[in-house]
């Protein structure tokens, strides 16, 4: 049912709480009771001024039958439906509860979104935890001063008549330990991230602050299209030197795609990456960077939206532009069944498959990468290798394999690729 539908039963939920006829209603409207029987049971649209006039009739908030407003309660309802079947709540009577009980609905939506978030959170530190060397770094160094502390502590223990020159030696020895300890045990605090008044929502890297700025610009930046870079006021070195980085690749990028030519011949070849390639006689990883780096569009003949994950050789993802819900943790921790990953496997090799991702949205992608060296290329260095994939909302989920955003967040409870169990409870199956 759509929101239109909403509005409706809404109307019709909100006269009959009142205990007034059709007719009433109509009438205090300037409308026909068949009119509005009508509108009740979905069969007729309403405007925005009827919408006002029925309000004021029924004493409801206008915004309160709002469509738009009531779409924004309903999906996270039905998504939380199909999340937990176990519970038998049907999705398709969403529509009545928002008519019926439109606070509690919204509680039950808001609780779902904060879940959410408390999961891609939860994603983040896990990622962190198990793949950032400078916490592995930090944790070995708390354990290791702490256990040479506690070697010296036992030997004073255990030996009463110790010399005094060596008493004091191990003395110094706990004394500069424990040092090490209190500076290593504040670094790795940092490095979790755990200061209380930033209420957890700091950025805790140069990385995800780069990604913040770089999607408040819409992850399009006008100045690279004559190879030229925004501005930078108040952001630190490090994020300036990341955002400086992946700003001057897209100016190369907009060099070799002009960017009427390319806008023009993209809309006639459907956004196919391998003949856009062909056409302008560049790598095809060029084409799939320009794709997700066009201007934002508008009208009938704008371009679907399209996401974009580059990583290195060791799977960490060095860049992304998430659409929808498609997006990859940053530490190597992403299922491994993206062709993102596959391609790094069989670099030159351009791979194209739809995908789809579990949960209740069951959301499907169309996916082209392809992986190979990037930078200079000299005889006794190693090569540095990356993987490049565009992703962009297919037009059918028909053949597509089942991958999901990383074994810690992922539904499914039966794959061949898990590496560690799912902090979800529920799964929904084999792929």
């Amino acid at each position: 049912m759509s929101g239109q539908g909403t509005t409706g039963a809404r109307l019709r939920s909100r006269r009959m709480d009142l205990g007034l006829r059709q007719a009433d209603v109509a009438r205090a409207a300037g409308i026909s009771a068949s009119y509005l029987n009508l509108i009740e049971h979905n069969r007729r649209r309403i405007g925005s001024h009827l919408t006002a006039v029925l309000a004021q009739v029924l004493q409801v908030d206008e915004a309160a039958l709002d469509e738009d407003g009531n779409e924004t309660v309903l999906a996270p309802l039905r998504a939380a439906a199909a999340a937990f079947p176990q519970a038998g709540a049907d999705g398709a009577m969403a529509d009545a509860l928002v008519a019926r009980f439109p606070g509690w609905a919204k509680v039950v939506a808001s609780q779902a979104e904060r879940i959410a978030q408390l999961e891609a959170r939860t994603q983040a530190l896990s990622d962190r935890l198990a793949h950032d060397s400078q916490i592995a770094g930090s944790l070995h160094e708390v354990i290791s001063t702490a256990t040479a502390i506690r070697s010296t502590a036992s030997i004073l223990a255990e030996t009463p008549d110790l010399d005094a020159d060596w008493q004091a030696r191990f003395h110094a020895n706990i004394d500069t330990d424990s040092a090490r300890l209190a500076e290593s045990s504040q670094a790795l605090l940092g490095f979790l991230d755990m200061e209380v008044e930033a209420g957890g929502d700091a950025l805790p890297t140069p990385v995800e602050a780069a990604d913040a700025v770089m999607a408040g610009w819409g992850h399009y930046v006008a100045e690279a299209e004559a190879q030229d870079l925004p501005d930078m006021a108040g952001l630190d070195g490090p994020v300036r030197g990341i955002l400086t980085g992946w700003v001057e690749q897209a100016g190369a990028d907009a060099a070799l795609l002009p960017l009427g030519p390319f806008m023009q011949a993209a809309r006639a070849l459907a956004c196919d990456p391998a003949r856009l390639a062909a056409r302008f006689g560049v790598p095809l990883e060029v084409v799939l960077r320009r794709l997700a780096h066009l201007p934002p569009q508008t009208g009938n003949d704008s371009l679907p939206p399209m996401g974009l994950a580059v990583c290195d050789a060791a799977g960490v993802v060095t860049f992304q532009k998430p659409i929808l819900d498609f997006r990859l943790p940053r530490a190597g921790a992403g299922c491994p069944l993206w062709p993102l990953y596959q391609a790094l496997t069989q670099p030159g090799r351009a791979i194209a498959r739809t995908v789809r991702m579990p949960g209740a949205a069951r959301t499907a992608f169309e996916c082209f990468a392809i992986a190979g060296p990037v930078g200079p290329v000299s005889f006794g260095g190693e090569p540095r290798v990356a993987a490049t994939m565009l992703v962009r909302p297919a037009k059918g989920n028909g053949g597509a394999g089942t991958v999901g955003p990383g074994c810690r967040l992922c539904p499914v409870v039966s794959c061949d690729s898990r590496r560690h169990p799912s902090l979800l409870a529920q799964g929904e199956g084999r792929l």
